[in-house]
């Protein structure tokens, strides 16, 4: 009976080991705002793009609210400072059949109320690969996609190192 009683009170304590999903934000940060991110490349209108993946990213987790940057608790600055297309794969007469598009992101988040850096993580990148099979217009396309894609994935990186980097 002793050896039971204690058995459930180790799970107990080993079950409040302390994780939780709310992240080690600082208590008070429950509202962010996320300006349009600077573009640093030569891609039109990436800046947009990314811009609304983040705030999609952070409204989607539900840890912070997204609000403007007057009512905010913190504000996620960005840049977007590298935007690569490389071929990757190629079919048996040397044509291109596989892009990697590569897009670099530099982040600051800032703690508004006690005027201190949250967090500060350059060269961020995410990836995300595209066929082509054939005609210009169909590449162009995909790369737009491909873009979409990268952009959702960089803001959910940008989501967890927000709620979970300090």
């Amino acid at each position: 009976m002793r050896a039971g009683a204690l058995a459930l009170v180790a799970a107990l304590l080993l079950g409040g080991c302390g994780y939780t999903v709310r992240g080690t934000l600082p208590a008070h940060i429950n509202t962010v705002a996320v300006p349009i991110f600077k573009n640093h490349t030569r891609e039109p209108a990436v800046e947009s793009l990314i811009t609304r993946a983040v705030v999609e990213a952070f409204s989607t987790n539900g840890r912070l609210r997204v609000v403007n940057s007057s009512q905010a608790d913190a504000i996620l600055d960005g840049e977007i400072t590298g935007y690569s297309i490389a071929s990757i794969a190629f079919d048996k007469d040397a044509n291109v059949r596989l892009y990697r598009l590569v897009v670099t992101v530099n982040l600051k988040m800032r703690d508004v109320k006690r005027n201190t850096v949250l967090f500060q993580q350059n060269q961020v990148q995410e990836q995300a690969d595209f066929r082509v099979q054939g005609q210009v217009s169909q590449t162009i396309s995909r790369e737009e996609t491909a873009l979409r894609t990268a952009a959702t994935d960089i803001g959910r990186a940008i989501v967890a190192l927000a709620v979970t980097r300090f």
